[in-house]
C-alpha cells in the first residue's frame, strides 16, 4: 500500500542515466530559480513604507531614493555573482567561495546560514503567500497555519517527483505573475501620465519631514533590502543546467535581476505615486491593485498570482538547499544521506528535510511574516557579505586580466552587504538575535559530525594497528518462548553451524511454568541444553541480556566468540507485525550495542 501510494505521488524511478533529461533550459531555470527573488516584490517595497510610517505617511517619498539604493545593491550582487558562477562553475555558491578564500570557518558559517535561510525561504513565502490569499477572502485569516502546511506539503510532493517536472509546473504561474505585474504597472503609470490619479495622494519629492534621521533611513533601507532574497540561488544550483551550464546560469541570472529591478521599482513608484499605506491584514500589493482596478477580475487575477508566486517561491529553497546540503555533506559536515539520489533522481532526503523544518518554523512563528522576514534577511546577508569580501580575497591574490574592476564590483557589493547586515542587526536585534545562537550551533554541529566521521574512517581502515583475535569456535545462544515450528527452525539452522556449544535459553514467570517446560523440552530436543532464567519482576530482556554478558566475558577468555540466534514468525501481511515480536524487536535492538556478540534473526514465514 505504502508502495503504491509513493508511486502514485512521486512516479515511477528513473535510471541512472536518465540525469542528463533532469536539467534545466535558461527558461524554466528562470521559473524555479528566481521565483523566490521576483516574490519578494509582493513584500520588499512594503517594509520599507513599514519603516517609514513610523514618521509620518509624509516621509513615503524617501521610498524613491531608497529603491535607487536597493537597485544599486541589486547590480552589485548581480554583477559579482555572475563573477562567482564563472569562477566556480560546479556551485555552492557563498560556502564554496567563502572556504576557498576566507578559510574554512567562514565557509561554514556562510553553508549554515544559507542552510537555514533556505527553510526560512519556504517558511517566508508560503506564509507570505497565504497572506496574499486571506487578503482577497479575509473569512480564511484564522486558518493561515493550516493553509501554509498543506502547500508545504504539495510544494515537497511536487519536487520529489523531480526538477524538470517542478519546472514545468512552476512556469505557469511565475510568467503569468510577471505579466500580471507588468499590467498592473502599466497601466497604473498610464493613470498617472492620463491624469486620473489624484497628485494630492503623495508627498512631492524633497518635502522636508520632521524626525527624519539617517539612522531610521538606513533601517528603511535594510527592510527593503529583503527584496534581494534569493539572488545567489542560481549560483547554488549551477549542476541543475543543462550544458554549457556556467553560460546558462549567468544569462539566467542577468535576466532574472533584470526582471526584479523593473517589478520592485514599478511596484515602490506606484505605492508612493498612490498614496498606499501598509496595513496588517492587507497587502500593500493588493493595495495597489484594488486602487487601479478595483475589485475586478483583474483584482483577483493580480492576487492570485502573487499568492501562486509567493507559495512557489519556497521551490528557490527546495532547488538550492539539497545541492548546497550535497557540497556540505561531501564535505563531511551533515550526514552523508544527503548525498544519496532518490527515485526520481533528485536528493529526496534534503527535500524531505527541508519540509519538515519549514512546517516546524510555520507552526513555531504561526505564519506571521513579518517575524520571519528580518530572521530571512539577515540570513542571506551574512553569506552576500562573506561571498563578496571572498572573492576580493581571490582576485588580489590571482590578479587575473581585468581585476580591478571585478575587485572594485565585489568591494561595492561587500561593503554595502555589510551596512544592511548591521543595521539589521542594530534596528531588528529583537528579531534577529537568534542568528548569535543558532550559528554557533551549527558550526558545533557540523565540527561534531567531521569529528565522528573523521574518527569512523580511522576506525574502519585496514591500515591502522589495531590487533584481531582468533576464533577458535563458536557459542550460540537460542532465545525460545515456547515449542513452536519458530523455535524449531531456528534450532535447525543453529545445528548446520557445527557451533562448539549451543545454549537455548528460557525466562519463565512462574516456577511452575518454569518446571513443566524443562520437563516438555528434555522429550523435545534433549541434546540441546536448556538454561531457564526465572524472573520474579515478569523482565526478559534483563535477565536474558546479563546471561549473554556472562557467557560472553568467559568466552572471550578463550577466543570463542558468542551468537545470539533471535526466532521471529513473519506474518502474512505486515501490519501484522504491530501484534506481534515486540520482545525480538527490544532484544535485538538491546543487543546492537553489546561488543563482541553477534545477533542473528532467522525467519520463519508463515503462509496464512
Amino acid at each position: 500500500m505504502v508502495s503504491s501510494l509513493k508511486r502514485l505521488l512521486i512516479g515511477r524511478p528513473l535510471k541512472s542515466d536518465q540525469l542528463g533529461d533532469q536539467k534545466l533550459n535558461k527558461t524554466k531555470a528562470l521559473a524555479i530559480l528566481s521565483s523566490d527573488a521576483l516574490s519578494s516584490v509582493a513584500y520588499g517595497p512594503e517594509q520599507i513604507l513599514i519603516v517609514l510610517v513610523t514618521i509620518s505617511a509624509a516621509a513615503f517619498w524617501y521610498s524613491i531614493p531608497i529603491a535607487i539604493g536597493v537597485l544599486i545593491l541589486l547590480l552589485a550582487l548581480i554583477l559579482s555573482y555572475r563573477q562567482i558562477i564563472f569562477a566556480y562553475p560546479h556551485g555552492g555558491g557563498a560556502y564554496v567561495v567563502s572556504k576557498e578564500n576566507l578559510g574554512l570557518y567562514p565557509g561554514l558559517i556562510a553553508g549554515g546560514s544559507l542552510l537555514v535561510d533556505y527553510i526560512l525561504t519556504v517558511a517566508v513565502s508560503v506564509s507570505a503567500g497565504t497572506d496574499a490569499i486571506t487578503s482577497a477572502f479575509p473569512s480564511l485569516h484564522s486558518y493561515n497555519v493550516i493553509i501554509a502546511i498543506i502547500f508545504v506539503l504539495l510544494i515537497t510532493t511536487l519536487n520529489l517527483r523531480g526538477v524538470t517536472e517542478s519546472a514545468s509546473f512552476l512556469a505557469y504561474p511565475v510568467y503569468l505573475f510577471v505579466l500580471s505585474i507588468f499590467i498592473l504597472i502599466g497601466v497604473g503609470i498610464f493613470n498617472i501620465l492620463t491624469g486620473h490619479v489624484s497628485p494630492t495622494l503623495h508627498t512631492p519629492l524633497g518635502t522636508p519631514v520632521a524626525g527624519i534621521s539617517l539612522f531610521l533611513l538606513l533601517k528603511a533601507f535594510s527592510s527593503g533590502s529583503s527584496a534581494l532574497t534569493g539572488v545567489e540561488a542560481i549560483s547554488n544550483a549551477i549542476p541543475n543546467f543543462k550544458s554549457p551550464a556556467p553560460s546558462n546560469a549567468a544569462k539566467t541570472l542577468v535576466a532574472m535581476g533584470s526582471l526584479l529591478a523593473v517589478l520592485f521599482s514599478g511596484i515602490v513608484f506606484l505605492a508612493y505615486y498612490y498614496g498606499i499605506r501598509p496595513r496588517e491584514e492587507v497587502t500593500v500589493v493588493s493595495d495597489i491593485a484594488e486602487q487601479i482596478f478595483g475589485r475586478g477580475i483583474m483584482y483577483y487575477i493580480i492576487q492570485g498570482t502573487t499568492a501562486l508566486i509567493l507559495i512557489l517561491a519556497a521551490n528557490t529553497g527546495y532547488s538550492a538547499f539539497p545541492l548546497l546540503a550535497v557540497n556540505l555533506a561531501k564535505d563531511k559536515f551533515i550526514p552523508r544521506m544527503f548525498t544519496a539520489r532518490g527515485d526520481r533522481l533528485g536528493y529526496s532526503n534534503g527535500i524531505g528535510i527541508l519540509g519538515l523544518l519549514s512546517i516546524i518554523l510555520i507552526i513555531a512563528f504561526k505564519g506571521r511574516t513579518e517575524h520571519l522576514i528580518p530572521l530571512y534577511a539577515i540570513g542571506v546577508f551574512i553569506p552576500f557579505t562573506l561571498s563578496q569580501t571572498g572573492m576580493m580575497v581571490r582576485w588580489i591574490r590571482q590578479k587575473p586580466e581585468g581585476w580591478v574592476t571585478k575587485f572594485i564590483i565585489n568591494t561595492t557589493g561587500a561593503i554595502i552587504s555589510f551596512i544592511v547586515m548591521m543595521m539589521f542587526f542594530l534596528t531588528k536585534f529583537v528579531q534577529v538575535w537568534p542568528v548569535l545562537i543558532f550559528i554557533p550551533l551549527i558550526l558545533l554541529l557540523f565540527h561534531r559530525i567531521r569529528k565522528h566521521y573523521e574518527s569512523v574512517a580511522d576506525q574502519l581502515r585496514i591500515s591502522n594497528c589495531e590487533p584481531t583475535f582468533p576464533i577458535e569456535g563458536n557459542i550460540i545462544i537460542v532465545p525460545v518462548a515456547g515449542i513452536t515450528h519458530v523455535v524449531e527452525n531456528s534450532l535447525k539452522y543453529a545445528k548446520s553451524l557445527n557451533a562448539y556449544q549451543i545454549i537455548a535459553v528460557h525466562v519463565p514467570f512462574e516456577r511452575e511454568d518454569e518446571l513443566a517446560f524443562e520437563a516438555k523440552w528434555k522429550k523435545w530436543q534433549p541434546d540441546i541444553r536448556l538454561v531457564s532464567l526465572y524472573s520474579p519482576y515478569r523482565s526478559i530482556l534483563h535477565p536474558l541480556t546479563k546471561f549473554i554478558d556472562t557467557v560472553q566475558h568467559k568466552a572471550s577468555e578463550s577466543n570463542y566468540q558468542v551468537s545470539v540466534i533471535v526466532p521471529q514468525f513473519i506474518p502474512k501481511k505486515g501490519w501484522h507485525n504491530i501484534l506481534h515480536n515486540q520482545s525480538s524487536l527490544l532484544l535485538r535492538t538491546h543487543l546492537l550495542y553489546r561488543r563482541n556478540v553477534i545477533i542473528t534473526t532467522v525467519p520463519y514465514h508463515l503462509k496464512k
